[in-house]
């Protein structure tokens, strides 16, 4: 009785723990995703250019990638963009 008791309050406190999430921290363009050692990663979003992020990778386990969280300026269309001429 004791165990099953046991067992019960192990399940219901490892199923209350959540689960670890991927985060990306940093609000820079370009995001670097490093794979440790037992399969996890981290993405660290810190870097202004794609070269800066690959001199941080070279010689390890990483990649560069876009950061799909940072905010960008919206693109004009061309009507936009014409400049309007005053009314007469």
């Amino acid at each position: 009785m004791m165990r099953a008791l046991f067992v019960m309050a192990s399940i219901t406190v490892l199923a209350t723990v959540p689960a670890p999430a991927q985060q990306f921290n940093g609000n820079d363009p370009v995001c670097l995703q490093l794979w440790e050692w037992g399969g996890s990663s981290t993405i660290s979003c810190e870097y202004r250019s794609w070269e800066a992020c690959k001199v941080r990778a070279t010689s390890l386990s990483a990649m560069c990638l876009l950061n799909p969280y940072v905010q960008r300026p919206s693109e004009q269309s061309p009507s936009e963009r014409r400049r309007r001429l005053p009314a007469r």
